[in-house]
C-alpha cells in the first residue's frame, strides 16, 4: 500500500464521518443543536487550554488560589 492509497482511505473515512454527522444533525431539534454547539465550543476551549502555554499559567494561578 502506497502513501497515496493510505491518504485516499483516510479521506474516504473522513467523508463518511461527515455524512453521518450531517444526517445526525438533520434529525436534531433546534434545542439539541444549541446544546451540541455549546458542547463543541467547550471541547474547543478544553483543547486550546491543553495545548496553549497560557493554559498552564492559568493552572498555576488556580493552584495558588487553592493553596491560600
Amino acid at each position: 500500500m502506497g502513501l497515496k492509497d493510505l491518504l485516499n482511505r483516510w479521506r474516504q473515512g473522513e467523508n463518511q464521518r461527515a455524512v453521518e454527522r450531517v444526517k445526525e444533525e438533520s434529525e436534531m431539534t433546534p434545542h439539541e443543536r444549541d446544546v451540541d454547539q455549546e458542547d463543541f465550543e467547550a471541547r474547543k476551549d478544553d483543547t486550546l487550554v491543553q495545548r496553549d502555554f497560557a493554559g498552564s499559567e492559568a493552572l498555576d494561578v488556580a493552584r495558588e488560589d487553592l493553596e491560600d
